[in-house]
């Protein structure tokens, strides 16, 4: 079995480590939703000297060596292009990561009243246990469009004089009923509704007097009217920043790091690597827990038309030419996998788990049960990145998610594969994934930042 990656650390290693690990924390807690995490990103990219695509296109500027530039797809995705010397039609590097997360979106019509509560009405996004949202500080984040052509940004219960929000629960002295239900009816999906407020409008008759007051309080503050929320996306979200968790401040907890942190160490890795052999490229996309779909998900086009303006602005306008592209591509598909957890040891395969502090872990096929809706890798391609790994001294594992008939999941990977790119799951192992609060390995972070920065730098 491997050694834990902590007893190889010299005092030079940890500070790096430190320092990764306390600016992550910084992002996770700027970047909860994927328009934010959107923002972040190319802020980043921007002090890092990325352009516009779009910049490049209105002035036709000719793409050439060493040439730096990010897409943004509707403020809800990411695709970044470091230009290498050779020819771009033999291949990139890619990372790729999603920056959405299983939370909780307000309805188009979400706010009613209730015997004198009023509530935001709510529907799940992506797998959750929704037992765990009950009782919780929430915060909303999103943004309100409205018929004028403004945008307003909405942030509440960050801020610590913010209020926060939440869904209540049963006391147990009355809950015998509820509590010989299964852990997937304990809850149900119409009751996750957020309680906003209590207090009613002075001197008011009619029946809505909480909900007015709410509304009062979001015009004065927002200028939005009730109408206004036809055209929101508004996110459900823990209210809080991330922390050092461990009396040894060996881990990290906060929401969202499925996937923030893959999105993290490969957005910092591909900042930190200049002067590349083969073009270089870094995709955060949007929609990963519900399929990918959607024009800001992965299998939308968005990635395939930026290569071709690429190459049209580099002389090479041949139909073929984003296939050949891809065709001699090679990707890491960066998501987390579920770290080995001693509580739950019957739902885990020993030998193939990922275990904290063990280093990045690989993930051969996903999927689940017989590899339904797997991307296998190729026993060749895992080779090379074991050379590469090995020679930057970057520790590795690999791992299954669960045991057999229990596990299963899936990842961006099998949509980069359709385009025969060269391509494997990878990622940070995660206690308590997909609840509101998960916990990671700083070590592991910091082994996945390391990794990424190797196979940018050196994978042929």
């Amino acid at each position: 079995m491997k050694k834990n990656s902590w007893k190889k650390y010299t005092e030079e290693n940890l500070n790096e480590l430190n320092r990764i690990c306390e600016d992550y924390k910084k992002y996770l807690t700027v970047a909860k939703t994927e328009r934010e995490a959107t923002k972040e990103i190319i802020k980043r990219a921007k002090a890092k000297g990325y352009r516009d695509l779009e910049e490049y296109i209105n002035n036709n500027i000719q793409i050439k060596t060493g040439d730096k530039i990010y897409v943004n797809n509707n403020g809800k995705a990411v695709a970044l292009f470091l230009i290498g010397e050779e020819d771009i039609t033999k291949g990139m590097n890619i990372l790729g990561a999603h920056i959405d997360s299983p939370r909780l979106d307000l309805k188009a019509n979400p706010l009613y009243e209730d015997k004198g509560f009023a509530y935001l009405d709510t529907h799940y996004y992506g797998g959750i246990k929704k037992y765990q949202w009950v009782t919780l500080p929430l915060a909303l984040h999103g943004v309100v469009c409205k018929k004028d052509g403004t945008t307003v940004d909405i942030v509440i219960g960050e801020d610590p004089s913010d209020p926060v929000v939440g869904i209540t629960d049963l006391l147990p002295h009355l809950g015998q009923e509820q509590m010989k239900k299964t852990a997937d009816k304990v809850v149900e999906g119409e009751n996750l509704d957020i309680l906003i407020g209590s207090r009613p409008l002075k001197d008011e008759e009619d029946d809505d007097k909480v909900k007015d007051y709410i509304l009062n309080l979001l015009k004065e503050k927002y200028n939005i009217e009730e109408d206004d929320f036809l055209s929101a996306e508004i996110e459900v979200v823990p209210a809080g920043a991330a922390r050092d968790f461990g009396l040894d401040r060996s881990m990290v907890m906060s929401y969202g790091q499925d996937d923030s942190v893959c999105a993290y160490t490969s957005l910092e890795a591909f900042l930190q690597v200049s002067n590349v052999k083969r073009t270089a490229s870094c995709i955060l996309v949007d929609k990963e827990e519900i399929g990918s779909v959607g024009s800001t998900g992965m299998a939308s086009h968005f990635y395939d038309n930026a290569i071709t303006e690429i190459c049209a602005l580099m002389g090479n306008t041949s139909p073929l030419a984003v296939r050949r592209v891809l065709k001699n591509s090679r990707m890491l598909s960066s998501d987390v996998n579920a770290a080995y957890d001693p509580l739950y040891k019957e739902v885990m395969e020993e030998k193939n788990a990922t275990f904290f502090g063990k280093g990045v872990g690989f993930c051969k096929f996903t999927g689940s049960r017989g590899k339904s809706g797997s991307n296998d890798a190729n026993a060749e391609y895992i080779a090379k990145i074991r050379k590469v790994l090995d020679d930057a001294k970057v520790d590795f594992q690999i791992s299954e998610l669960g045991k057999v008939d229990i596990g299963g999941g899936g990842t961006i990977a099998y949509i980069l594969a359709n385009y025969n790119v060269d391509v494997i799951d990878c990622g940070v192992g995660v206690l308590s994934m997909h609840a509101p609060w998960e916990v990671t390995s700083k070590s592991d972070i910091y082994e996945a930042y390391k990794c990424y920065i190797a196979f940018l730098k050196n994978m042929e």
